[in-house]
């Protein structure tokens, strides 16, 4: 044994005793705390489960606002206009999701369940038009051009629902979106003044889908405070007549 070895043995408890490795047994380790008693362990469940709580508030409150407002295309009620929230572009096109809100609405432009479609996107920057390639869809679709009015400044659900009614003068529409966003889009609009009808179209539950039924639980926590302090979207800007007189001509 080498002499350091021999010299911290003959400093342990029992050094002296026959050979072997009973001395370790004198050695004390420090002992792991963990959390004092049941009292401990259920107050850090019950923090745990409170804010599990809290977190789904929010998405109790947009599904209890939309209870009895969703609809299919077959039953939807009659509206003069339909609001279709934009999706996103591939390629300057309609992605596969926002191409099924449009023939959702085309649907009911033709079954006459609607007079007016009312389209709202992001056109933020001059590359990326998404009005511009949802009314390409739509004409492409067999609705009128001028039965079609674009809001170019609808980056986000509340900023549509807030334009919808303060800058295009809607009192009432069919909302058309995925049917995991189709609850947040009544709820937000409700709550900006626009007396709301939702139409949830439906897809394919691929990866697209699982992702924005997941967002959605974060996405209502948004939602529920822009319903309750109301801000002012990202762009306001001057009233709009396009609505107006698209209603005008038909009565014309």
């Amino acid at each position: 044994m080498p002499g350091w070895v021999r010299a911290v043995a003959g400093r342990l408890p029992g050094a002296g005793r026959r050979p072997g490795v009973g001395w370790l047994r004198a050695v004390r380790f420090p002992a792991v705390r963990l959390p004092r008693g049941v009292r401990a362990w259920r107050r850090a469940v019950q923090t745990v489960m409170a804010g599990c709580v809290l977190a789904l508030l929010p998405s109790a409150w947009t599904h209890a606002a939309a209870a009895d407002r969703l609809r299919s295309t077959a039953d939807a009620p009659a509206a003069e206009v339909a609001v279709v929230f934009g999706a996103g572009l591939w390629n300057g096109q309609p992605t596969p999701y926002l191409a099924n809100r449009l023939d959702a609405a085309a649907e009911l432009y033709r079954t006459g369940r609607v007079k007016v479609v009312l389209i709202t996107g992001d056109n933020s920057r001059t590359e990326y038009d998404e009005p511009g390639a949802m009314r390409t869809y739509l004409t492409g679709q067999g609705v009128p051009g001028d039965r079609i009015v674009s809001d170019f400044a609808g980056f986000d659900t509340w900023d549509s629902c807030v334009r919808a009614k303060e800058i295009f003068g809607v009192e009432r529409a069919v909302l058309i979106s995925q049917g995991f966003h189709i609850r947040r889009a009544v709820a937000l609009c409700e709550a900006a003044g626009v007396e709301s009808y939702g139409v949830g179209v439906d897809d394919e539950h691929d990866a697209t889908w699982y992702y924005g039924g997941t967002r959605e639980v974060f996405a209502a926590g948004k939602a529920a405070l822009d319903a309750a302090f109301k801000p002012e979207p990202r762009f306001l800007g001057p009233k709009e007549q396009g609505v107006s007189r698209a209603l005008a001509a038909l009565a014309d």
